[in-house]
């Protein structure tokens, strides 16, 4: 019989469910500055998955279209280079 590895997600997760069923009441006194230092906290991060999650679907989806054959560029216009100056 083999043995499961314990990660340690899991171990995390049992030790925060540990600590929430059998914790004491603090009492305590929460700043709206640490309100606001929180929003900011989970807007950074919400922000930071938001950048990877779009990086690495256009390196997904530029695989995929290389992969199949698809060019992107097919019906796009695209202007000229060219300057033309009048005097």
């Amino acid at each position: 019989m083999k043995k499961k590895f314990v990660g340690l997600g899991s171990a995390l997760y049992f030790g925060f469910c540990f600590m929430l069923l059998f914790g004491v009441n603090a009492r305590a006194y929460i700043d709206p500055s640490v309100i606001t230092y929180l929003i900011q906290a989970v807007a950074g991060i919400a922000i930071a998955v938001g950048a990877a999650v779009g990086i690495y679907w256009r390196r997904a989806r530029k695989k995929f279209h290389k992969r199949f054959g698809i060019d992107e560029n097919k019906n796009k216009e695209v202007e000229s280079d060219d300057i033309i100056w009048k005097d």
